[in-house]
């Protein structure tokens, strides 16, 4: 006749031996053709995932910038941060995986204890003290009859995986910052040089106006007016001098250094060449490569799987712990076969009551998976909009660039016709310093708008997740 317990068992094993919970399957990649809106100007750049080169940043064309940016990659104290939380993450999937398997473990013990021999109904003899020792070995093994492990293990790949497709935003991110930082000083070292040529043409133009006004060619208020341009030309070159060098000391720390440690190169914006091809792709190709949208689908992978783990807590548990011990109260004996003990068996375990407890805890990993997929959708509509926003910022520089390029082409040649006039005594002195002063904003100018696009592409490059790895 087949005892309960055997029968218990059986029943268990023939009913388990699944694994409970939904499967994680990948969010479909979203229906859209376009980033921009419908009447939005498209940049004229190659949007071909191919046109991407092995480290995006070489786009540019500057060897000085490439070598920067390989310095930060390889010293930047957030990337190795970033690092360790992978290798971390990793161990973490070790020790789920580990634990998922067998567990054997070795045992030894010496216990000194008093027998109360008047305990045992022997009375009139004393109670000795005697040594135990014993040696041996325990182990245990979970069935993992509804897959309870097999989710907690697939929850913690998952969660490796967040952290390596995080670790990868974080090179992307910093690669993005140390070009931009890099197109930054260089916009602000030669806007600075323009405006020390300004401010030194506004101290001759002060002077010549001294003389004119001496002379009496100029009433006195055009000294006036002369003087209050040079001071206003000096007083915006304190603020570009600052922001050069938190531009330079951010840079300092992008880099792993403190300020006072390194100073940067000193890069000409004009090495840095606006790249003619932006790796974009299509929307679909796009969340299938940026990282922090892996991310996001990592998390709601493991999510996924979390409420397997909340769901095999409801069902029976089956575990084999094994113990085998050798004791003896004289050491030499020990070893003795006689000496040995041992326990073999299965453990069946299985909730009865609980208080709800389980159950909330599924409700809760379902609100978890839920949580994660608004989380997910929410990502893939902002790197949608970054995208956007770039495109239609690339666009708009490109026009900007172009048209400030012929207004300081245009403006420099209106104030070479006016010292031609002059010169020619066709003209007036304060027309021809009212011309330079034109084809010197319009220079500042230029400068800011062929910074600002290479900003924008550089940030578009990040904003695509171009490789930064060479692989």
């Amino acid at each position: 006749m087949l005892k309960p317990s055997a029968f218990l068992l059986g029943c268990t094993l023939l009913c388990g031996c699944t694994t409970v919970g939904p499967d994680f399957e990948r969010p479909a990649a979203p229906k859209v053709a376009s980033y921009a809106m419908a009447g939005e100007p498209a940049p004229r750049l190659k949007l071909e995932p191919q046109s991407a080169p092995p480290q995006w940043w070489t786009a540019f064309g500057s060897d000085q910038l490439n070598a920067l940016v390989d310095d930060a990659l390889s010293r930047n104290q957030t990337l190795a941060s970033a690092d360790a939380a992978l290798e971390r993450a990793r161990a973490n999937l070790s020790v789920v995986s580990g634990g998922a398997g067998v567990q054997l473990d070795g045992k030894a013990s010496v216990v000194r204890e008093r027998v109360n021999t008047a305990a045992f109904g022997i009375e009139g003899f004393p109670s000795p003290t005697i040594s135990l020792y014993s040696i041996g070995v325990g182990a245990s093994f979970d069935f993992d009859l509804f897959g309870g492990e097999r989710r907690r293990i697939e929850s913690a790949e998952a969660q490796a995986q967040a952290q390596a497709a995080r670790t990868d935003a974080a090179y992307l991110t910093l690669s993005g910052e140390v070009v931009l930082r890099a197109i930054e000083i260089a916009a602000l070292r030669e806007q600075i040089d323009a405006l020390e040529e300004v401010t030194a043409d506004s101290r001759r133009t002060v002077e010549m106006t001294r003389r004119a006004v001496e002379a009496g060619g100029l009433p006195r208020s055009a000294i006036v007016t002369a003087r209050a341009q040079l001071a206003e030309d000096e007083a915006r070159l304190p603020a570009l001098r600052q922001q050069l060098a938190q531009t330079r000391h951010a840079l300092a720390l992008l880099t792993g250094r403190a300020p006072g440690q390194w100073s940067p190169p000193d890069i000409d914006l004009a090495t840095i060449k606006a790249p003619a091809a932006v790796p974009l792709g299509v929307p679909s190709e796009l969340v299938r490569r940026r990282p922090d949208i892996l991310a996001a689908e990592a998390r709601l992978h493991a999510a996924t799987a979390d409420i397997g783990v909340a769901t095999a807590a409801l069902y029976p548990q089956l575990r084999l712990t094994p113990d085998f011990t050798l004791a003896a109260l004289d050491p030499s004996d020990v070893l003795n076969y006689q000496s040995s003990g041992w326990i073999l068996g299965p453990s069946l375990t299985f909730p009865i009551f609980r208080g709800g407890q389980l159950r909330a805890q599924k409700r809760g990993a379902e609100a978890t998976r839920n949580q994660a997929l608004a989380d997910y959708r929410q990502t893939v509509l902002v790197a949608f909009a970054q995208v956007a926003d770039l495109l239609h910022a690339a666009a708009q520089d490109q026009a900007l660039t172009e048209a400030q390029a012929r207004a300081s082409q245009a403006a420099g040649e209106n104030a070479r016709l006016a010292n031609l006039a002059y010169q020619n005594g066709a003209g007036s002195l304060l027309s021809v310093l009212d011309a330079h002063r034109q084809a010197q904003r319009a220079r500042l100018a230029s400068i800011e708008a062929q910074a600002r696009l290479r900003r924008d592409l550089a940030a578009l490059f990040v904003a695509s997740a171009a490789d930064w790895r060479g692989s």
